[in-house]
């Protein structure tokens, strides 16, 4: 093993580097007047929704309440069905769930691993009232396709850019195609917080009102509640500390384009799959996947980085399709490249602050492991 541990991301990397400018962030809310909302909260909202291109950003508490409270400002719940993907974290489908909604899956497409307009087409009924895509791993869905299918069919439209913070599609960012959009700000997110904190971003006024309700159990005003809510508020440490990290999003967004290049280069003649950005698309790299021919391929390199120090990640092992937990919700059908993706991905550590040696080093081991079959 040579030298310290790769980590696939290491969100402590990203602090040491911001460190003088985020404890300065903290102090301020530290020395008060607000510690729940507040002006750290609203600066935020103001600044990531400046960043995205829409008019409103609404801070909650983490990712998975941010589709929730978003499909309830909606009005979408009990007999109503969301399409989206079973190739996602599995956050995307708890907040179908718990916004009492149900998920319906869809296949993805091979290249870009986001949802496929051709599956959405097929799963159209009467109940459906959202189309739910996830930018997964950096990259835009089809934008132009789903939002089509959406406006022929009177669906709203809700993005899930938990992974794509400045991942653009035709020039435009994500999070302004949906009615609604959503953020996550988790720590190995490409804008993460310190903690959970999520976000959801809109151009519409009405519903941008009704999400700052839903958010503070329906308070339009204080201790009074106009319609049922919850109590999910970003806390204002969180939003001081991304209001200093939003400031170096796009440079260290390129770093990792920089990296995904020199990962692109050095592996391009192995037996891998190695990721595509679309055209007209801007991926983010908020991980790097590879593909590998089968499971025991997979499991093999994984566990040869791992002896050379470096963690490759698994995103995801398991379709949520495949888990106990949801099946009774989900109304599906086979979904080849989903399941061949669960079993074949592997993620390459990737975040902005690894140095070059550190990038040979991880290409270096992979070239060794091919070197080895041989």
């Amino acid at each position: 093993m040579e030298g310290t541990i790769i980590q696939t991301a290491d969100p402590r990397a990203e602090y040491r580097a911001l460190h003088e400018e985020i404890d300065v962030a903290i102090r301020s809310v530290l020395e008060g007047p607000s510690y729940v909302l507040g002006d750290a909260v609203r600066r935020f909202e103001e600044e990531f929704a400046g960043h995205v291109g829409v008019s409103h950003g609404i801070g909650v508490n983490n990712g998975t309440d941010a589709i929730h409270l978003a499909l309830r400002a909606l009005e979408i719940g009990t007999g109503d069905e969301v399409i989206t993907v079973s190739h996602t974290a599995v956050a995307t489908v708890a907040a179908i769930c718990m916004a009492g909604a149900t998920p319906v899956l869809a296949d993805v497409d091979p290249v870009s691993r986001t949802l496929d307009p051709d599956w959405v087409k097929g799963l159209i009924t009467a109940r459906t009232k959202a189309v739910l895509p996830v930018h997964l791993y950096g990259h835009p869905a089809d934008m132009a396709g789903l939002t089509k299918i959406c406006a022929d069919h009177g669906l709203s439209m809700v993005e899930d850019c938990a992974q794509a913070h400045g991942a653009r599609f035709h020039g435009q960012r994500v999070g302004r195609f949906g009615v609604l959009s959503t953020f996550s700000f988790y720590p190995t997110k490409n804008l993460g917080a310190i903690g959970d904190a999520g976000l959801v971003a809109t151009n519409d006024a009405s519903l941008a009102e009704r999400l700052r309700m839903l958010r503070q159990y329906g308070w339009e005003r204080p201790q009074f509640s106009e319609i049922q809510g919850w109590n999910s508020r970003m806390d204002p440490l969180q939003a001081a500390i991304l209001s200093v990290k939003l400031k170096h999003l796009d440079a260290r967004t390129e770093r990792r384009r920089v990296i995904a290049e020199t990962y692109n280069i050095r592996l391009r003649d192995l037996p891998l799959v190695l990721p595509a950005e679309g055209s007209g698309c801007f991926h983010v790299y908020h991980l790097y996947v590879v593909e590998l021919p089968d499971e025991a391929t997979r499991n093999a390199l994984r566990d040869h980085l791992a002896r050379s120090g470096i963690n490759a990640g698994i995103h995801y092992p398991y379709a949520v399709h495949q888990q106990p937990a949801y099946q009774p919700w989900i109304r599906t059908s086979a979904m080849v490249v989903t399941e061949r993706l669960a079993s074949t991905v592997l993620s390459l550590p990737l975040y902005p602050d690894l140095t070059d040696h550190e990038i040979h080093r991880v290409c270096d081991a992979v070239r060794t492991f091919y070197g080895s079959l041989e």
